[in-house]
């Protein structure tokens, strides 16, 4: 234990009896949970941030591919309202989140909603779509007025539950304990496929139950796409020695992002913003600054899909308006048993009563 967390964990224990003090109301049915009448998966974790969430519910909605329709539901983090919104493609970060306006542009024929009360915004989901085959919600784990059918819970190779701490001695918004109720267990980020001993190993340290699932995830880089140039811009990818990559950054764990863009590139300056960082004028005259000064030949900016959602639209008039930006897609990937992970998926759903 560092000397920091040894400090903060009165902090942290006082915290935590918050915490175990609202699930004992909920377990014992003095608080209530509801389940919804149509099938549902949450998609959620046990740390503030940085586990994959949405490539993860991406993937659970190319699971369920050709079903429809489909739905999703999050707090939509970082907008400045909380009322109940459907998503829809021309609508802007600030309103409805970056996530959100990331699953609808890349998921059109799904419906995307935000809502902070995550029980009114399924009855009015429902309403609107009363055909709904399934919903998604995202990070839902710790709303538990809200009872998902299936639960998908995500933790990092590089960060687990088991070797983090509450916050703030850690950076844990939820009780370890509380990762035995989920039904799937998902490993994000590994740097490659897992042995059978190393599967064994995680479900011991884990402290997995028996019939929870484990699985373990990578993640699949999409090869850079333009989303805005210059007009009359026939700008390549820099190459060689000449000219180089900034790539911003305002997710939660840039790290493996950032190794992957130095594979491509041979000079890549990193700009990193804090998660769901609301960009400005000022942050992009900054940037532009910092195009100016660290290397020769042309430049172009690459950034994420999220980052994008809040970056594309201060870009016309702005000091970087004569740079090309591309971002990089990237797509969870089931490494053990893709097939099974899938089939429970769809099981679920399939077998739902609303379904029969």
């Amino acid at each position: 234990m560092s000397f920091l967390r040894f400090l903060l964990a009165p902090f942290a224990w006082l915290y935590g009896a918050v915490l175990l003090m609202r699930h004992t109301l909920y377990d014992q049915g003095l608080l209530r949970s509801v389940r919804p009448g149509v099938p549902s998966i949450g998609v959620g974790n046990l740390a503030l941030g940085g586990t994959g969430k949405t490539p993860h519910v991406e993937l659970v909605l190319r699971t369920l591919d050709g079903l429809a329709p489909l739905a999703t539901l999050s707090r939509g983090y970082g907008r400045s309202g909380t009322e109940v919104l459907e998503v829809h493609e021309q609508d802007n970060a600030a309103t409805v989140g970056d996530e959100p306006l990331q699953l609808k542009r890349k998921f059109p024929a799904v419906h995307v909603f935000v809502g902070a009360d995550r029980r009114a915004a399924l009855a009015h989901m429902q309403e609107l779509v009363p055909a709904l085959q399934a919903v998604v919600l995202d990070d839902a784990y710790q709303h538990r007025r809200v009872d998902a059918g299936l639960d998908i819970l995500l933790t990092t190779w590089h960060r687990p539950w088991h070797r983090d701490a509450l916050v703030p001695a850690g950076r844990l918004r939820d009780l370890p304990g509380r990762a035995r109720m989920a039904d799937v267990v998902v490993v994000t980020k590994c740097p490659a496929f897992p042995s059978v001993a190393e599967r064994e190993r995680w479900r011991r340290e884990l402290g997995l139950r028996v019939g929870q699932e484990l699985f373990f995830s990578g993640i699949r880089y999409v090869t850079p796409r333009y989303v805005s140039r210059p007009i009359g811009s026939t700008v390549q990818y820099p190459s060689g020695d000449q000219g180089g990559v900034v790539l911003i950054t305002g997710i939660a764990d840039p790290a493996p992002l950032v190794k992957h863009v130095q594979g491509l590139f041979a000079t890549v300056e990193h700009v990193a913003f804090p998660d769901h960082h609301r960009f400005t004028a000022s942050d992009l005259q900054g940037l532009a600054a910092r195009c100016a000064k660290f290397a020769p030949g042309p430049k172009m900016l690459i950034t994420t899909e999220k980052d994008a959602m809040r970056l594309l639209p201060l870009l016309p008039g702005s000091a970087l308006s004569d740079l090309p930006l591309a971002v990089i897609a990237m797509e969870a990937v089931i490494l053990n048993e893709p097939e099974r992970f899938a089939a429970l998926i769809r099981d679920h759903v399939a077998t739902h009563p609303a379904h029969r």
